[in-house]
């Protein structure tokens, strides 16, 4: 029953992955982190009462650890986007955010069917092939290194919004979106972070006849506060969506559908920015299609 809504919130969590990595190459990882997150609280204050549910202590406060945890792996995972290849850092980070849920689902007496664990287990494979050919450098094993720390992150999130009380609605979402947009915004407002902003090359010629001479004069601040806007709305649709799936099915199952969301990274990266998939990456999302598929009839 959960594969059905866990599907559309790994095709949105890619999308708000790549917008949010985006943004990070164009502007301070911290400002597009706290940017995204006020979008994304904005967004989900008019559903919230739409969704049948009580604020209980055990919501707002489980609610708000889970969201402390996901603003902590958000922000690692868009620098991680910033530094290094797309098409390793969010395979590599989804190995843990569902290794996670998986191993806490199991633990805590989930059963899973012979095709589920066929499924997960070709999901599993097609993450790690997502990684495979791709470049090695420094920018890539430090994109590697804060993609695992922000899968861990992403892991407690989706194990947190699991534990929180059946009846709570949304409410667990909108304390952790409050209390995430809080700490971001005081550490922007320390930090006392400047917008990024462009140079402009204008030639001018000091006399008739001569080669006109470059200079260099600061443009107004050109921030992607779209990319932003989008990466925060995209967001909080997928959390509301991984928070019914939850509530539908197993914590492990969700978590591992949700956790296909590099296979959209890969391909918007791919189209958008020209990142080269190898065969073995073709062949990973090929076997993530197929893993989701056996999901959805197990």
């Amino acid at each position: 029953m959960s594969v059905p809504v866990a599907l559309p919130a790994a095709l949105t969590y890619g999308v708000a992955d790549f917008a949010g990595g985006l943004a990070a190459r164009r502007a301070p990882v911290l400002v597009v982190t706290a940017a995204a997150q006020a979008a994304g609280l904005l967004s989900l204050l008019p559903v919230v009462g739409l969704v049948a549910g009580r604020p209980s202590s055990a919501a707002l406060v489980i609610g708000a650890l889970a969201g402390v945890a996901g603003a902590s792996g958000l922000l690692l995972y868009l620098r991680a986007l910033a530094v290094g290849p797309m098409g390793v850092v969010a395979p590599l980070s989804a190995v843990i955010s569902a290794g996670l849920p998986l191993v806490v689902g199991l633990l805590g007496g989930e059963l899973l069917g012979p095709v589920a664990v066929l499924a997960i287990g070709l999901a599993l494979v097609a993450i790690l092939l997502a990684t495979a050919g791709t470049r090695r450098d420094a920018a890539a094993s430090t994109g590697l290194l804060l993609g695992l720390a922000a899968g861990a992150g992403f892991g407690l999130f989706f194990v947190g919004l699991d534990a929180t009380p059946p009846d709570s609605g949304l409410w667990p979402l909108l304390a952790g979106r409050v209390v995430s947009v809080t700490l971001l915004l005081g550490l922007v407002l320390r930090h006392r972070l400047p917008l990024p902003t462009r140079t402009r090359v204008a030639s001018l010629a000091s006399e008739p006849g001569e080669s006109p001479v470059p200079t260099v004069r600061a443009a107004r601040p050109r921030t992607p506060w779209r990319l932003m806007v989008v990466s925060g709305v995209c967001d909080t649709l997928a959390n509301v969506l991984f928070l019914v799936a939850t509530r539908l099915g197993d914590l492990a199952i969700s978590a591992v559908v949700v956790s296909l969301y590099p296979v959209v990274v890969v391909v918007l990266a791919r189209v958008l920015l020209s990142e080269r998939l190898t065969r073995t990456q073709l062949l990973g999302a090929g076997l993530a299609l197929a893993a989701s598929v056996l999901l959805a009839v197990a």
